[in-house]
C-alpha cells in the first residue's frame, strides 16, 4: 500500500496581489492605471497588491470585470492567502509556547493516543503544542492555566504528592472526552442506590458479565463511568466530580487493579457522588482518590473509606472477620454475604488481620478495554 502524503503546507505564503500584478503586468498596466481600471485609489491597489488589506467580495466583483476570472476565483485566492497566513502566524505562537510542553505528560498521552506520537525535538515541538491545545479543548496555555490551573481550588486531595496539575488535567480531560460521548438521564439519587445495590451482587462476576450490567444500571441512574489509563505523575486512580449540577462522573484507572482495589474504589467514588453534593457548592469539588494512600487529612475521605468498606462487607459481619484462617473459611464467608472472596481477602489485609501476602490467590487481576461506551 502506498504511503500517504504529508499535506503540503510550506513555509511561505503569497497574497492575491501577486495574481493581480501578474495579470496587469502582461497586460501592459501599470498600477495607476489598474487603480483607474479599478475605482481604488493607487494607495489601496499597492496594499492590496501587498496583502495590506484583505481582498472583499466588492474588490472581487471589480476583478472579475477588469481583469477576468470569476469572483469566486478571486475570494479563493484570498481564502487561502489568509488560511496559509494564518497557519504560519500560528506555528510561530507554538514555538513560543514550546516551554509549556513541560508541565505535560506527553509520553503518555501518546501511549493512549491522545495526541499523536512524535519526536520530542524542536522540530516536532510545535505541532504538540497545537495537538495538546486540541486535546484540551483551549486556545493557548493562558485558558489551560486558567481552567485547568483555576481547578485547583476544587481538588480534593487524598494525599500531598497530588500537585501535578499538569498529568492530573491531563488524566481529568482524558475523563471529559468519554463522557462527552456518553448520553443519558438526569442524576436520580434513588435509583443510583438501587444500582448500587445490584452492582455490589456483580462483584462474584467476570468482568465481562459485571461491566456491560454496572454501565447500564449507572446510566439509568444518570451516573457516567469512564475507565481511564492511568497516569503515574498524576498519583490518582480514582475521581468522583459532577460535570453539571445533574450529571456525576465516576472515573476510574485501570492501572494494576485487583478486583478488591477496584471495587473499593469504585464504592468511594459512589460514596462521594451520594454523601458529598448536598449543595451547588459542594457539586463544584473534585474529590481525587488514590487507594494507596496511607492518610487523608479530609474528614469526607474518612466518611468515604467507611461508607464503601460497610457497603461491600456490612458492619454486622464484620466481627466475624477476625476468625478467618483458611481459603476456605474466606471463600464461604464470602459466598454467605454474597461478594468475591478477593474483596474479603482485601478487608483482611487492610484491617491487618492477615499478612499482605497470605491468600493473594483467591484475588481476581483484571483489566478493562480503554471506552466509555455503555
Amino acid at each position: 500500500m502506498a504511503e500517504l502524503s504529508a499535506p503540503f503546507a510550506p513555509d511561505w505564503v503569497l497574497p492575491p496581489g501577486e495574481s493581480i500584478l501578474d495579470i496587469a503586468e502582461e497586460r501592459g498596466w501599470k498600477q495607476a492605471e489598474l487603480a483607474q481600471r479599478l475605482g481604488y485609489s493607487e494607495k489601496h491597489v499597492s496594499q492590496l497588491i501587498n496583502g495590506k488589506v484583505p481582498l472583499t467580495v466588492d474588490a472581487a466583483q471589480r476583478l472579475e470585470r477588469v481583469l477576468g476570472s470569476t469572483m469566486d476565483f478571486w475570494l479563493s485566492l484570498e481564502a487561502n492567502y489568509q488560511r496559509h497566513k494564518a497557519r504560519l502566524e500560528a506555528a510561530e505562537r507554538h514555538a513560543g509556547w514550546v516551554p509549556w510542553l513541560d508541565e505535560l505528560p506527553l509520553k503518555e498521552l501518546m501511549a493512549c493516543e491522545a495526541i499523536p506520537k512524535q519526536r520530542l525535538d524542536s522540530r516536532h515541538k510545535p505541532g504538540l503544542v497545537d495537538a495538546c491545545l486540541r486535546f484540551f479543548g483551549v486556545a493557548t496555555p493562558d485558558e489551560w492555566r486558567a481552567h485547568y490551573g483555576g481547578m485547583q481550588m476544587a481538588f480534593r486531595r487524598s494525599r500531598a504528592e497530588q500537585s501535578d496539575v499538569g498529568a492530573i488535567s491531563a488524566w481529568l480531560r482524558l475523563g471529559e472526552q468519554q463522557a462527552e460521548k456518553l448520553d443519558g438521564s438526569k442524576y436520580d439519587r434513588a435509583r443510583f442506590e438501587a444500582a448500587l445495590h445490584r452492582i455490589r451482587n456483580l462483584t462474584g462476576e467476570p468482568p465481562e458479565v459485571f461491566e456491560p450490567q454496572m454501565r447500564t444500571l449507572l446510566h439509568e441512574a444518570g451516573v457516567l463511568l469512564v475507565l481511564v489509563p492511568a497516569i503515574p505523575r498524576a498519583h490518582v486512580s480514582g475521581v468522583a466530580r459532577w460535570l453539571s449540577p445533574t450529571r456525576p462522573l465516576i472515573q476510574l484507572s485501570l492501572y494494576g487493579k485487583t478486583n478488591d482495589k477496584f471495587w473499593f474504589s469504585f464504592f468511594h467514588e459512589a460514596a462521594h457522588i451520594l454523601l458529598h453534593a448536598n449543595s451547588k457548592e459542594d457539586k463544584k469539588s473534585i474529590f481525587l482518590d488514590d487507594p494507596n494512600a496511607a492518610h487523608a487529612e479530609d474528614p469526607r475521605e474518612h466518611e468515604a473509606n467507611e461508607w464503601s468498606g460497610n457497603w461491600l462487607i456490612p458492619s454486622q459481619y464484620a466481627q466475624g472477620l477476625a476468625s478467618l484462617r483458611t481459603k476456605a473459611a474466606v471463600a464461604d464467608f464470602a459466598r454467605h454475604i454474597g461478594v468475591h472472596p478477593g474483596i474479603v481477602v482485601g478487608r483482611l489485609q487492610h484491617d491487618k488481620l492477615i499478612d499482605p501476602s497470605w491468600m493473594n490467590d483467591l484475588k481476581q487481576s483484571f483489566r478493562f478495554k480503554d471506552s466509555g461506551n455503555t
